[in-house]
């Protein structure tokens, strides 16, 4: 077990829309869904099913910042900056995300408007104005009934720059080593740590950070999201090739972890992390 007490926060990322580029921040408060303002909007369709990097790459090249009272600033190219404020007074509708229904409520129509001209498609931006109204996490690893934001399943993602560089490392040495090596926002993690040894976070189960504990569920299983270059939107076979020979955890071809936090708090860059257990 990893209990060394010189690993420490080197970076934090929040991604205000799920699917579209963050911004590194030196502070975030710790809410029990996730971090504030991460991932608390999303894109869905006209029938109301999400719509992801998974589908469509160039979203990549879009971005937002969140804005004080939990709107969001929106850019992308060629198109003009949106500032989007959070629907008030709007009946929730229902939408999709990975075969789950639940309710969140639209953006005004500009929002609407604005993605559509981007992606040259209709869709919609949907706001979670209530995190309690998608319950997906396991209960196994949610006995108090934790609820998530638009995330993929659990409030926080952890990655260390050490696999990273173990990563980079291995594909380097296969196929195509022209096609590394890889920046972390290829895995847009909420928490980036230094100073662990590489893969050590395979082996814990509770960690503190600072003020906040958090359980680790389970490794992060990768999806094609990872294979997209963050800055161009187009994409390779790695890190999937090379996750697959080497980072394959039961079904999952795993880099990172996936956590709950335990308490409430605030993150710093800087922050030192602590093996519990």
């Amino acid at each position: 077990m990893d209990n060394r007490l010189d690993a420490v926060v080197h970076g934090i990322h929040i991604h205000p829309v799920k699917s579209v580029g963050g911004y590194d921040t030196t502070r975030a408060a710790v809410e029990p869904w996730g971090l504030a303002g991460d991932r608390r909007w999303m894109l869905v369709d006209t029938d109301g099913t999400a719509v992801t990097q998974r589908e469509r790459p160039d979203l990549a090249l879009s971005s937002a910042a969140t804005l004080p009272g939990g709107g969001v600033r929106l850019s992308a190219p060629g198109r003009p900056d949106l500032e989007v404020e959070p629907p008030q007074s709007v009946a929730a509708v229902g939408v999709t995300l990975f075969g789950k229904k639940f309710k969140a409520v639209p953006a005004d129509d500009a929002a609407h408007a604005w993605f559509s001209a981007y992606l040259g498609s209709d869709v919609r931006l949907i706001h979670l104005d209530d995190p309690a109204r998608r319950r997906t996490i396991n209960p196994k690893y949610a006995p108090n009934g934790e609820t998530v934001s638009f995330a993929d399943g659990y409030p926080l993602q952890i990655a260390t720059r050490t696999s990273l560089d173990a990563l980079n490392a291995l594909i380097a040495q296969g196929d195509r080593p022209d096609e590394g090596p890889l920046p972390m926002n290829r895995f847009r993690p909420n928490v980036v740590l230094d100073g662990t040894e590489p893969w050590a976070e395979d082996t814990w189960s509770r960690v503190s950070i600072g003020e906040v504990s958090f359980r680790v569920v389970k490794p992060c299983g990768r999806c094609v999201i990872t294979t997209t270059d963050q800055a161009t939107a187009e994409r390779g076979k790695e890190p999937l090739r090379t996750l697959a020979r080497h980072r394959r955890i039961g079904s999952a071809l795993a880099f990172g972890v996936l956590v709950i936090p335990e308490n409430t708090g605030t993150l710093h860059v800087g922050d030192a992390m602590k093996v519990l257990a």
